[in-house]
């Protein structure tokens, strides 16, 4: 009989530890609810702030980023980035990995506007032409450069 209580009560509890693996209670309404990690592409990430040389700066122009991964018939090239930079439009090719991504060369439009525009445009294009770490926290996106820029970004609902 005891042997029979044991066998059953792994096999009520394991399930249910496998169903929480990888998934994230929510907070707030203390429902008990799970979502799983909200992945980094296919999301519009609106920057928040923005850390260059120690100095944190709100993001001016509401800027966004958009990362998208290579289409099954455009795997040579890999995927995309997108979006703008308080000023300009950009679109860059990024490679995304678990835990970072290898942005590419920027492409911008050539506007020129208001100066906190424009400072929030070049803090951002530091992102480029290199790799960047990222770390995703429910809604939030975090992405650290080489250089030492640090952006806050969440995502847009």
């Amino acid at each position: 009989m005891d042997k029979q209580r044991f066998t059953l009560a792994v096999l009520t509890i394991v399930p249910l530890v496998v169903a929480c693996g990888s998934e994230k209670a929510t907070s707030g309404s203390g429902s008990g609810s799970v979502e799983a990690q909200r992945p980094v592409t296919g999301v519009d990430w609106q920057v928040q702030d923005i850390t260059t040389s120690g100095a944190t700066k709100k993001a001016q122009g509401k800027p966004y980023l958009t990362f998208d991964t290579a289409s099954a018939n455009n795997t040579k090239t890999g995927g995309k980035v997108g979006g703008r930079l308080g000023c300009n439009a950009v679109n860059a090719t990024a490679t995304v990995r678990t835990g970072y991504i290898t942005l590419g060369r920027p492409s911008t439009t050539r506007m020129m506007c208001d100066a906190s525009l424009m400072g929030t445009e070049r803090a951002l294009l530091a992102l480029f032409d290199g790799q960047v770490d990222y770390r995703v926290d429910h809604d939030t996106l975090t992405l650290t450069s080489e250089n030492g820029t640090i952006v806050h970004a969440r995502a847009d609902k």
